[in-house]
């Protein structure tokens, strides 16, 4: 009868906690946040701010806003929309950035996908310094010692800090508590009795703090690349990066090809490391990305890029190579590596200094991180761009509180809902031992390995498939024959390096018509030239020696020319659908042809210019014959441009 009455007593009190709560959170209507995409306004998007209070404990007070984007399944079922909430890591990543990437997903066919910048990242407001990773990279860029990097990184990050303080905003409440209320708020807000809370990285720790806090929210829960225990998520930072490390070296080593074209690889890292601590050397990169145009690597630029290139698979497949260019220190090939670093410090470092110095770092310690990395003497220390949190951390948290109860998950076991956990073998940073661990703490739990692939697995083409068929049937076992199939690396081997291919593959990426329309006019040119003359030879049309041999030597440099254009464009795009990666580089052995037929269409563009000069008075039709000659000139000048010719 007590439970019965405890049982009723509940039903009763729990909507009213959650009118409670949401009646101090409001959904408003907006238009895209991303107002230059076209593609996405074809889309069935419903973009909103939700409304809630800064400090959950205080919800009279502040106010601030939550950027979401509802992608809505293609199902015409609108009364089950089998919701999903994506939770990206980080800390300090936006969830609606990457929304263009998942209007194709199979997911859509009965799901709603939800996008949300969580507090403080993205397209929220108030928004925490986002500007600040551009500051890490300019630090990362300088030939200094790591000592003066981490130094510089908290002087940078302390300016974050007071400029957020400046405008009174409580960085206590920047946490993933306060998430999963707002997460909770938003569910109420759309109308869901309930969702399958999928989280990424370090967003699986969220899930799981907001799956403790809320678990009748809880439809279903996926963990890709999960942080099982977040008091040793920094101390064996440099073990789990080794770990993984070896790995590469040992499948190298055990692939003919592979061990052949990058023997002693694990030497060769190691050699390296030892080559930079003494001498360090800088690479020109663009004026937009590091406004000194320079980038000095060192030991810890090399340790960090090599260890960045383990979270995805195509970047595994090309690492001995990266390696190989580390070693030959290849300027143009490590100046294009140079938009990647960027590309990981795109996140939002006020939030990431919030939930880490509140959550993870005050958790563990950094002579336990030291310790860990002392057992790898030859790497020269841990990685200074995880240990310089410690830092960083210890004067963020002066004078701020922290909430004492985020780390506790002992209500996780309970969960009725089903789990599915993904994990890859590579992942340097949440390593696939965390899947086995994490994984045993559910009742009903699935864990998915994937033995190709480095952190977050679930993005992959395999790894969709799997998250569609579990949230269609949460309670039917996972089918991972595909990700088991491919249980070894596919090493990139057989590369011909060539930095004009990076900077061609950018000029067709970043397409200004502008800039191409020299290099199209000029095409036409010669491929109408070719036809004319063409024409002209079968109707044996009389005309001199001298003009005949410069026809000859036109229609055979021009079509090579043309030839190289189509030629190129063509072996990217190749390219591309293999390993996008291999364009840093170079192209496949399989397009050498391209490169020799640029330097034979160099020689005749040289040999027929000359020749025209020296026979200019005996020439019919000069001008004609210069604006063919300069329209192959224009080609070679734009092939100079690129790089081709270094």
């Amino acid at each position: 009868m007590k439970n019965l009455v405890g049982l009723l007593l509940l039903m009763y009190l729990l909507p009213n906690c959650l009118f409670s709560q949401n009646s101090f959170s409001k959904l408003e209507k907006t238009t895209t946040f991303f107002p230059g995409n076209e593609d996405l306004k074809k889309e069935n998007i419903e973009w909103s701010y939700l409304k809630v209070p800064e400090n959950w404990e205080k919800p009279e007070g502040r106010t601030i806003k939550i950027a979401v984007a509802v992608l809505k399944s293609f199902s015409k079922n609108i009364s089950n929309p089998n919701p999903v909430i994506y939770i990206e890591g980080g800390p300090g990543a936006g969830g609606t950035e990457s929304i263009g990437n998942w209007v194709k997903h199979p997911l859509r066919e009965n799901s709603d996908i939800v996008f949300v910048d969580v507090r403080g990242t993205g397209n929220s407001l108030p928004k925490f310094c986002p500007e600040l990773g551009e500051k890490f990279l300019e630090i990362l860029a300088k030939n200094q010692s790591s000592t003066l990097d981490e130094q510089q990184k908290t002087i940078a990050a302390m300016s974050c800090r007071q400029d957020l303080l400046n405008q009174n905003i409580d960085l206590s409440t920047y946490n993933s508590t306060s998430i999963a209320k707002d997460l909770n708020a938003l569910k109420i807000a759309l109308k869901y009795t309930s969702w399958n809370v999928y989280g990424l990285s370090y967003g699986t720790y969220t899930a799981q703090v907001y799956a403790s806090l809320f678990p009748q929210d809880i439809k279903s829960l996926i963990l890709d690349s999960s942080i099982s225990d977040i008091y040793q998520y920094y101390n064996h930072n440099t073990s789990n990066y080794m770990s993984s490390l070896k790995k590469v070296f040992d499948q190298c080593k055990n692939d003919p090809n592979c061990n052949q074209q990058y023997p002693n690889l694990e030497d060769t890292y190691f050699k390296i490391i030892e080559d930079l601590t003494k001498k360090p050397f800088t690479v020109n990169v663009k004026k937009k990305i590091i406004p000194t145009g320079k980038f000095t690597y060192n030991a810890e630029d090399f340790k960090i890029a090599i260890q960045q290139s383990l979270y995805r698979k195509k970047l595994i497949e090309v690492l001995p190579l990266l390696i190989t260019e580390f070693d030959k220190r290849n300027s143009n090939t490590l100046s294009a590596l140079v938009a990647s670093f960027a590309g990981s410090l795109g996140l939002d470092y006020g939030v990431y200094y919030c939930m880490s110095c509140n959550e993870a770092v005050p958790n563990n310690s950094i002579s336990e991180f030291n310790k860990d990395a002392l057992k790898y003497p030859k790497l020269k220390g841990g990685l200074s761009f995880y240990k310089s949190d410690f830092f960083v951390c210890d004067k963020w948290n002066s004078g701020l509180k922290r909430s004492q109860a985020l780390n506790d998950l002992s209500a996780l076991p309970d969960l009725q809902a089903q789990v599915l956990v993904f994990s890859g073998e590579f992942d340097p940073i949440t390593p696939n031992s965390n899947g086995k661990s994490i994984v045993e703490k559910f009742k009903n739990g699935f864990l998915v390995n994937a033995p190709v692939f480095g952190h977050c697995p679930s993005l992959s083409k395999i790894g969709s498939k799997i998250l569609t068929d579990f949230i269609n049937d949460p309670k039917k076992q996972p089918n991972v024959k595909e990700f088991e199939v491919k249980d070894k690396v596919r090493f990139i081997t057989n590369i011909t390096v060539s930095g004009g291919v990076s900077n061609f593959a950018n000029s067709l990426n970043e397409f200004d018509l502008l800039f191409f329309l020299p290099l199209f006019l000029a095409a036409a040119i010669l491929l109408i030239s070719v036809l004319v003359f063409v024409y002209k030879i079968f109707k044996n049309e009389k005309v001199s020696l001298y003009n005949k041999v410069l026809r000859y030597l036109i229609i055979i440099t021009s079509l090579l020319g043309l030839i190289l254009i189509f030629g190129f464009v063509v072996a990217i795009n190749t390219t591309v659908q293999d390993n996008f990666y291999i364009l840093a580089f170079g192209l496949p052995a399989s397009f050498n042809f391209l490169f020799v037929i640029q330097w034979v269409f160099i020689a005749l563009t040289i040999i027929s210019i000359v020749f025209f000069a020296f026979t200019i008075k005996l020439l019919s039709n000069v001008s004609i014959m210069g604006t063919i000659l300069f329209s192959l000139f224009v080609i070679c000048v734009y092939f100079y441009y690129w790089g081709f010719f270094a």
